[in-house]
């Protein structure tokens, strides 16, 4: 065999020629029996020496470096047909498996490899984390911050009531409304322009938008509280720019998940629910107030801070296009939150905490119904139901709080069918708006949004019996775009 080393024994027919022994010396015995001297001995034949010892080198199995290799596939083959689609993808034919590993096919040589290896089958994935999944507990926070504010105008209603009104409103209404309108479409689009930062993992980058964003936004509503005011209404141009400072601040500290810190500063408010029966000072009225703006200020900038250090600039924003449907549909929800009335924004803005708790549970269940239903019916079907759901849920926390602001709020409105009605499809609008926004279809919310402002502000113009219709073409408007969007399984992919 080419390349083995054969070793020839020796016979007993090889004769070796005698060698005469050495005389022995004196003194020394010599065993045996003795012989004359020069004569040799017989002759005998001498044995050939043994072969020296050699360690014999056996060739590697080539099928052991096969299993080697396969390994990590073949334990958690639950079949050798596994193993043998394996092998004959990576090109092995029959004739090179019998060559190389003397099996007579990839059959034969998949179950070999499959005997030889033990399972070891990896344990189930985890669930994939819910990025929807949020606490009750933050939403309602969120929803507390939002009606806090509120307050304020509780405590600066004597003071703004110093001169005539315009247009039949309440003293002070008029600068008050064009700083809060500013105020509402700008931090909408800032807000959003930050998320999207924050979305792209360049958190310093949505401070410096903030940074750049937030005292521009508390200068322009500023500027418009002043410019609307009439003769007599310089209070209420004051409290405009108290107005949009704090919105900007307050905008800043929401976008950046500081609830708490804006809790803090709103404390002082608490101090106008002995207002609600009795009358308080001047003085203590606007120092609470101050108080408040000033805390909510202090946050805002220490929160900022951070970008003010100069930073290597990074990839590009979004375009600033972008940003203006969601200033828009600030524009709408705030108009028609702010035709409610006042008892009504205390309970929509309470309801905004649960709000956003149920539009996150409409997110992760949509996510959930992508992994466990197989046709498009079933998900249609599924959405439809869980929209259902969280819709009603949140009338119905709405019609909760409405009840009870209608008898907690001085002053306010007496509960009526009517009412009631109108108020919960106000709510359905700014909900159905705000899962669109949630989804990327701004736009159709914030023109639908506008139209029913528009709506509602003529209808309470020229026709007050009107207002429950433009609100409740609206939220049909809104409910009909959220069925034909929203059942689509790739609306719901992250």
């Amino acid at each position: 065999m080419s390349g083995s080393l054969w070793l020839k024994p020796g016979t007993t027919q090889d004769t070796l020629p005698v060698i005469p022994r050495q005389r022995p010396t004196a003194g020394r015995r010599q065993s045996g029996p003795s012989r004359p001297r020069g004569c040799p001995g017989p002759r005998r034949p001498l044995a050939a020496p043994a072969p020296p010892a050699t360690a014999v080198v056996l060739a590697a199995d080539p099928l052991d470096e096969l299993a080697g290799r396969l390994d990590a596939l073949a334990a958690v083959a639950v079949h050798p047909d596994e193993i043998a689609a394996i092998l004959e993808s990576d090109g092995m034919t029959d004739d090179h498996i019998r060559l190389t590993y003397g099996r007579p096919d990839s059959f034969a040589l998949a179950e070999d490899l499959y005997a030889r290896t033990e399972r070891r089958h990896p344990a189930p994935e985890a669930q994939p984390a819910d990025p929807w999944h949020t606490g009750l507990a933050g939403c309602l926070l969120r929803g507390l911050v939002f009606a806090l504010p509120g307050l304020a105008y509780v405590l600066g209603a004597p003071l703004l009531a110093t001169g005539p009104g315009r247009y039949g409103l309440p003293p002070g209404t008029v600068p008050l409304f064009a700083g809060a309108v500013t105020g509402w479409v700008w931090n909408q689009a800032l807000a959003h322009r930050a998320y999207t930062w924050l979305g792209l993992g360049d958190r310093h980058a949505a401070v410096r938008a903030l940074l750049a964003g937030a005292p521009a936004g508390a200068l322009a509503g500023a500027a418009a509280a002043v410019a609307a005011a009439g003769p007599g209404e310089r209070p209420a141009a004051l409290f405009g720019a108290g107005q949009a400072l704090y919105l900007a601040a307050a905008t800043v500290l929401l976008v950046l998940g500081r609830e708490r810190a804006l809790l803090v500063a709103l404390t002082p408010l608490a101090g106008a629910v002995p207002a609600f029966r009795h009358d308080l000072p001047e003085p203590l009225r606007i120092a609470l107030l101050v108080l408040s703006l000033a805390a909510t200020t202090a946050f805002a900038a220490l929160v900022l801070r951070p970008g003010l250090r100069r930073g290597a600039r990074g990839r590009g924003g979004p375009p600033f296009a972008a940003s203006l449907p969601y200033g828009l549909f600030g524009l709408g929800s705030g108009l028609l939150v702010l035709y409610a009335g006042a008892d009504a924004v205390i309970a929509l803005t309470l309801s905004m905490g649960p709000a956003e708790w149920l539009l996150h549970r409409f997110r992760a269940a949509g996510l959930a119904r992508l992994r466990l239903l197989t046709t498009a019916y079933e998900f249609r079907r599924a959405v439809t139901g869980t929209l259902a759901r969280c819709l009603g849920g949140y009338l119905a926390v709405l019609f909760v709080l409405t009840v009870t602001a209608a008898v907690l709020w001085p002053g306010a409105a007496a509960v009526s069918p009517r009412r009631v009605v109108s108020l919960l499809l106000v709510g359905a609008v700014l909900w159905l708006g705000l899962l669109l926004q949630a989804f990327g279809a701004v736009a159709s919310a914030a023109v639908v949004c506008l139209l029913a402002a528009t709506a509602q502000g003529l209808a309470q113009a020229f026709a007050p019996a009107a207002g429950p219709a433009a609100a409740g073409a609206a939220a049909v408007a809104l409910c009909v775009l959220t069925r034909v969007l929203l059942v689509r399984p790739t609306a719901h992919r992250c």
